[in-house]
C-alpha cells in the first residue's frame, strides 16, 4: 500500500468518529436551547396571564361599580326630587342627575342589558386566550423535551450525552394547586 492511502485510511478513522462527536454534540445543545427557550415562553405566558388579569378584573370592577352606582342614582332619580332639600341641594341633585343622565344611553335604558356584560365578555374571552397561550407554551417546553431526552436515551447518542453529562429534562407537570382553577371574584 502506498503511504497516502495509509494516511487517508488513519486520518479518516480518527476524523469520522471526531467529527461525529462534534456534530452530535452541537445538536444535543441545540435541542438544549430549544428546551431553554421554549421555557422562557412558559414564563412569558405566565407573566402575560397575570399581567392581563390583574388589570382586566380591576378594570371590569371598576366598570361595574361605575354601572351599579349610575343605574341606583338613576333609579333616584326616577322616584323623584328628595324631599325637605335647600335651594342649593335641590340645584347639586339636579346637577348630579343631569350628569347620570348625559351618562346613560338610550339603549341601555331601553334593553336594561348592562354594558359591563360586555366588558365581562370580554375578560372570558381574554382569560381563555391566556389560557390557550400557555397551554401552547408548555406543550411546545415539553415537546422539546420529549425531542432532546429521546436522544439523550438512544445510542449512539447517548455515548456523548453522557461524555458531556447532559441529563435527561423534566417535562412541564402542573402542581396539584396549580390545576384547580383560578378563582376571580368582583
Amino acid at each position: 500500500m502506498e503511504p497516502i492511502i495509509i494516511v487517508v485510511i488513519i486520518a479518516a478513522i480518527v476524523l469520522i468518529p471526531v467529527i461525529w462527536y462534534v456534530s452530535t454534540m452541537n445538536m444535543l445543545r441545540q435541542v438544549e436551547v430549544k428546551v431553554e427557550e421554549a421555557e422562557s415562553g412558559i414564563d412569558v405566558a405566565l407573566t402575560k396571564r397575570f399581567d392581563l388579569l390583574t388589570k382586566l378584573v380591576g378594570s371590569v370592577k371598576g366598570y361595574a361599580k361605575h354601572e351599579a352606582e349610575t343605574f341606583e342614582n338613576v333609579t333616584k332619580w326616577r322616584a323623584g326630587l328628595p324631599k325637605n332639600l335647600t335651594l342649593g341641594e335641590k340645584q347639586e341633585f339636579m346637577g348630579k342627575m343631569d350628569q347620570v343622565q348625559s351618562g346613560i344611553n338610550v339603549a341601555i335604558e331601553a334593553y336594561p342589558e348592562l354594558k359591563a356584560e360586555k366588558l365581562f365578555i370580554n375578560l372570558q374571552r381574554n382569560i381563555t386566550d391566556v389560557e390557550e397561550h400557555l397551554q401552547a407554551a408548555r406543550r411546545l417546553y415539553n415537546s422539546n423535551v420529549s425531542t432532546i431526552n429521546t436522544k439523550i436515551v438512544t445510542f449512539p447518542t447517548s455515548i456523548v450525552a453522557g461524555m458531556i453529562k447532559m441529563d435527561k429534562k423534566e417535562f412541564f407537570e402542573a402542581e396539584q394547586a396549580k390545576m384547580e382553577d383560578v378563582a376571580i371574584s368582583f
